[in-house]
């Protein structure tokens, strides 16, 4: 299992930076990251949500990151491709990949906010066909194929120094974890669903696997781990519960969609129940969205990840929330008292 890092730039109001020093934090991270070891450092991309993301240009972010590390790679997760237009999306692609010395990882998806869909002016009712559309530019320009129609007899420039950059797709429902395993496509499970249904989510994916390669599985969680187990639970708490309850102001009429009648629900009641419930520290850690603690409690906690088949575990270090200082000790006790024992 490979370790990586999320990152939804947030600025929670308890916490005394503005966006600019939230950037030269995040930046001072990812360098940290690169000199111990960590995988890739995933961005995500979202407008309009004050507070829990200011990351609405992760091209450019990772564009500074890709010139202050040298192995760490760097994913866009993900490009909401229904309001981008495909041949804007690969040619910062290829530009970012160029940047980075061939480090990128494309992570695409549909998007879930109306407020995004009707500001972008994009259909929300076609973003299936609009997703699939970019897609086969991508894969096209990546590769050097001949564009589809429209776009037929264009040369798109640059090229990516990786040919392709590996692709991965966003998944909340199941039949999005089997649409990308059909499209041999990694996938990427967001922290906001119980971990009980993404290992069933991702049972299903692996079995729907249609990839020439062995099928890669991320898994969002978030982390905070210190030598001090109880300092670690202190920190974290106020943390966590902010940044899980902004993020399920978002995603919680999506799952109410998708999950009607899912398992061990029998009605809608009893899903908004848990998720409200799932803003506190100890409720998160028991529906496996967050672990916290001492090494050895977070060593056994994060097995079992990889014991389901995850193969890439993006790590919301402090789910980020918590000071870049403490942020920046977690990756530290993180690189050199758990990951070995685990990777």
């Amino acid at each position: 299992m490979r370790f990586d890092l999320f990152y939804e730039l947030s600025l929670p109001p308890f916490l005394p930076r503005g966006e600019a020093q939230l950037y030269i934090d995040t930046l001072a991270e990812l360098e940290l990251a690169d000199r111990l070891g960590f995988g890739c450092a995933w961005l995500v991309e979202h407008h309009f949500l004050p507070g829990y993301s200011h990351s609405s240009k992760p091209e450019l972010f990772l564009a500074a990151a890709s010139q202050r590390t040298r192995k760490l790679r760097l994913g866009l997760g993900v490009i909401p491709l229904p309001y981008h237009h495909p041949i804007h999306v690969a040619e910062r692609v290829a530009t970012l990949d160029l940047l980075s010395g061939g480090r990128l990882e494309v992570g695409i998806g549909r998007g879930f906010s109306p407020r995004e869909y009707a500001a972008f002016g994009a259909d929300m009712g076609q973003s299936r066909r609009l997703t699939e559309q970019g897609l086969d530019v991508l894969r096209a320009a990546f590769s050097g194929r001949p564009l589809p129609d429209p776009y037929a007899g264009l040369t798109i420039l640059p090229a990516p120094l990786q040919t392709p950059p590996p692709l991965w797709s966003a998944a909340v429902s199941p039949d999005s974890f089997r649409w990308a395993a059909t499209q041999g496509l990694g996938v990427l499970a967001g922290p906001f669903k119980p971990w009980f249904m993404v290992r069933r989510d991702i049972a299903a994916y692996r079995a729907a696997w249609a990839g020439t390669q062995a099928p890669r599985i991320g898994m969002t969680v978030g982390v905070l781990c210190l030598a001090d187990g109880r300092r670690a639970r202190r920190l974290a708490q106020p943390a966590f519960e902010w940044f899980y309850g902004e993020l399920f102001k978002t995603t919680l009429p999506v799952l109410e969609r998708l999950y009607p009648s899912y398992e061990h629900f029998h009605d809608l009641g009893r899903l908004r129940r848990l998720i409200g419930l799932g803003t506190r520290l100890r409720v998160l850690e028991a529906l496996g969205m967050a672990v916290v603690g001492d090494p050895a409690h977070c060593r056994e906690r994060l097995a079992r990840y990889g014991r389901a088949g995850v193969t890439h575990l993006l790590l919301a270090v402090g789910a980020g929330a918590v000071d870049s200082e403490v942020a920046r000790e977690s990756l530290v006790c993180l690189a050199e008292q758990v990951l070995p024992h685990l990777s």
